[in-house]
């Protein structure tokens, strides 16, 4: 008990040379991103008062304290507290990092062996879901910087990577890579981005601009078929050029005198 009390103080690194933010510092950062995230934040109180998403993560962290100190059923009574008043399910067992936004929240479900990075941001609807009975890891590694968007399903102990980017409704059950963007059931890459774009210190919002793939396919049939028929249209010109044009070689051939009859 004095240890995990303690670790709420100040948390160190395994190799303790690293200090650790103390989870009220994570308090102040997750209410501190939301400016920077949402323009719809005019101050630090009202974000504190009204945005449910922050409420969430502040519950967590609070359940999640109680549940590394093994006081398992607090915490769960805590974080269905927390359902209750926010409409965001997080296990109290979740890893939560640094600066977690969780924007509108309405039906987001975080699983217990869930891993979520730093700077990483969720809109309503996302599930990090398991898919397995077995115990141990069930549930999704989001890393640092991933935007997930609203109601994307992320399923079974995959990886998205640093700085992916989720498309909204998207059912992702493999991992993906660093830089890229996926979207469709089942999600499938659909472009890679070799550095994430910032302005003024803020994270590129611009998650609603995903590439089509279907469109772009169909864009490359259309420009084929109209190669093709122009194609065709000269084929067929030069052809009837060529048939309604006089024979040169047989109007040029000498004429033979005709064969006279004795």
């Amino acid at each position: 008990m004095l240890e995990c009390a303690k670790e709420a103080v100040h948390e160190t690194a395994p190799d303790r040379n690293i200090r650790r933010p103390t989870r009220l510092q994570l308090v102040w950062e997750d209410l501190s991103c939301v400016s920077l995230r949402d323009p719809a934040a005019r101050g630090m109180l009202e974000t504190l008062l009204t945005y449910p998403g922050v409420h969430a993560v502040i519950w967590h962290r609070l359940a999640n304290w109680l549940w590394l100190c093994n006081f398992r059923f607090a915490a769960r009574f805590i974080s269905w507290f927390a359902r209750f008043l926010t409409n965001i399910d997080i296990h109290p067992g979740a890893t939560i990092g640094r600066r977690f936004f969780i924007d509108h929240g309405a039906g987001v479900v975080i699983g217990e062996t869930a891993v979520v990075g730093d700077d990483v941001t969720l809109y309503h609807g996302v599930t990090l879901g398991g898919v397995s009975w077995s115990p141990g890891k069930r549930h999704p590694t989001i890393e640092d910087g991933v935007i997930i968007g609203a109601g994307a399903k992320i399923l079974g102990p995959i990886t998205v990577g640093r700085n992916s980017r989720v498309g909204a409704n998207s059912v992702v059950i493999e991992n993906v890579m660093r830089e890229a963007t996926v979207v469709g059931i089942p999600a499938r890459i659909v472009h890679r981005e070799m550095s994430r774009c910032t302005f003024d210190g803020r994270i590129n919002l611009n998650h609603h601009l995903m590439p089509d793939p279907v469109g772009e396919a169909f864009a490359v049939l259309v420009d084929r078929v109209e190669f093709l028929e122009t194609r065709l249209s000269h084929l067929q010109q030069r052809l009837r050029d060529k048939e309604g044009r006089p024979n040169k070689t047989s109007d040029a051939a000498p004429k033979l005198p005709e064969a006279r009859i004795i």
